[in-house]
């Protein structure tokens, strides 16, 4: 019994510590300052099994067509690439200012310099429901906005196809793949 009383003793202590610590507003929060070694892992884990608990049931459909290929390289392009970036650029002045720094999604995913952050684990079946999900969903305090309350499922799922193909693009081959037709685009034509 004195084993139970100790350790509801030593919970209600960390939590008030806890409490006073995150009342005390000491805690750096400026996208300028990098997060401890400890906090940063328990966030990348937290986001990390998050993705993949809410994105294992998404069913991925072909993609491997044309059109959503086109579609989601002009929405990439349009809504993306000023932070996650295109071939043959390095960075952007919207990335610089983010952290969480977004992962370089033009290259291929070992490259991304995501400190470790896996985009499927190798299966790239994962990757497609991960990227699905991340895109319709948004990530809390990261920036990466929630685009299925503006998009439907098929304008999200033309958007991974493209990503799925990107890393493959030379710059010329992006600016092919991601130009809109303007003439199609306006609605007074």
């Amino acid at each position: 019994m004195k084993t139970v009383k100790s350790l509801f003793i030593a919970a209600v202590v960390s939590l008030v510590a806890i409490g006073v610590f995150v009342a005390s507003g000491i805690y750096p929060m400026g996208a300028d300052v990098p997060h401890n070694k400890l906090t940063y892992w328990l966030l990348e884990t937290m986001r990390e099994q998050s993705i993949e608990n809410a994105s294992k049931d998404i069913v991925v459909p072909l993609l491997n067509d044309s059109e959503q290929l086109l579609a989601g390289g002009s929405d990439y392009n349009n809504m993306c690439a000023g932070c996650h970036l295109q071939p043959g650029v390095n960075q952007s002045e919207l990335g610089i200012g983010l952290y969480p720094s977004p992962p370089n999604l033009s290259l291929k995913e070992e490259e991304h310099g995501h400190d470790g952050a896996s985009d499927g684990h190798g299966d790239p079946e994962q990757s497609s429901r991960r990227q699905f999900w991340i895109i319709k969903h948004g990530i809390k305090a990261s920036g990466m906005p929630a685009w299925g309350l503006t998009h439907e499922d098929q304008r999200i799922w033309a958007m991974v196809a493209f990503l799925q193909k990107l890393p493959e693009l030379t710059p010329e081959q992006y600016q092919a793949l991601t130009a809109r037709d303007e003439h199609k685009e306006s609605p007074h034509h």
